[in-house]
């Protein structure tokens, strides 16, 4: 046996210091009436009255309410094998973590309203593999494409401005490896897409020479420009970021070169505002019609759902409930 919504279930504690509100209240009820009268002359002043009873109604609505969260919480016991066939989108996210995108002109900084963004992607994504690439002066693959979500999650977590020793802003070195990668996972079929997430300022490189590779290999690249062209200051633990005659320096928003790469690979640019990053959009208007490869079938458990019974047992008390006299018979309600 298992349960889908096992966290709903910690609301079962909840129901201990109702019953034992509720059952209080039903004695210190009883309590009072003792204190104005006599137990014996109770059937005279309160005909039917029933302490017993009202116990009872309580428990039963108390029982009823556990099995209603019960079933909330989908417990299952009893599968079935299903052959089901995988398909999805090879997508590389290439993200820039030079110090760059610590500039607050989009809050908090650039760098976190990018990792925002991706983990509101990554809700978007069924069956779709997805990873990620940190670059600046440099770049490396952080986690390969996969449809682990949890794991590329904590990947994406562990990503820091700074975490790519060498500085700058190497966009050709980025693609480069986004397109390594998709060489080494066999990508075949499917549609593969780069998400290119960088302030473009400080580039190095030439990633325009890797357009012909990147059309032979038919890979799209949205390309989503961070911060904006007033630019801002580059605040880090140990003050504002200087350049070597001590002048501080002021981060913009860089976006020819993005535009470009996205528009000669079949993508689109899109730039970054407060409130909407851009992924939202390169997803439903350019990711969400692309063709997705159909791989492998593998084999996936089916659990049966069995909240009917506990449905069922819910509105049996509550009728049971329903149906039981309050006070003894013969008595006025």
């Amino acid at each position: 046996m298992r349960w889908h919504n096992p966290d709903l279930l910690l609301w079962l504690a909840a129901l201990l210091p109702l019953l034992a509100t509720t059952g209080w209240m039903i004695r210190r009820r009883a309590r009072r009436l003792s204190q104005m009268a006599d137990e014996r002359v109770w059937t005279t002043l309160l005909p039917g009255y029933s302490p017993r009873r009202q116990r009872l109604h309580n428990l039963l609505r108390i029982l009823a309410l556990a099995l209603a969260i019960a079933a909330l919480a989908r417990p299952q016991w009893g599968f079935k094998w299903e052959a089901v066939k995988q398909r999805g989108l090879g997508i590389i996210v290439a993200l820039d973590t030079s110090k760059s995108m610590l500039a607050q002109d989009i809050k908090p900084n650039r760098l976190q309203q990018a990792k925002w963004g991706v983990r509101d992607l990554v809700k978007e994504l069924t069956g779709d593999r997805i990873g990620i690439v940190a670059f600046s002066g440099d770049a490396y693959l952080q986690c390969p494409a996969t449809i682990d979500y949890a794991a590329f999650l904590m990947m994406l977590d562990d990503i820091y401005a700074g975490i790519v020793p060498l500085g700058g802003t190497d966009l050709e070195q980025a693609l480069e490896t986004a397109l390594d990668s998709f060489e080494k996972a066999g990508e075949t079929q499917s549609d593969k897409v780069v998400i290119l997430i960088s302030d473009g300022e400080g580039t190095t490189g030439d990633p325009l020479s890797l357009l012909p590779r990147l059309k032979q290999q038919k890979i799209r690249v949205f390309s989503i420009g961070v911060g904006t062209r007033e630019g801002e200051l580059i605040q880090t633990s140990g003050g504002f970021v200087k350049d070597k005659a001590g002048n501080v320096v002021k981060s913009t928003l860089h976006e020819d070169a993005l535009e470009r790469i996205a528009l000669e690979t079949g993508g689109f640019y899109v730039r970054s505002a407060p409130g909407d990053f851009g992924l939202e959009r390169v997803y439903r208007q350019g990711i969400a019609e692309l063709q997705r490869e159909e791989r492998e079938s593998r084999m996936s458990k089916t659990w049966t759902e069995r909240y009917q019974w506990f449905v069922g047992a819910a509105l049996l008390l509550l009728a049971l409930e329903a149906g039981l006299r309050p006070t003894k018979r013969g008595g006025r309600s």
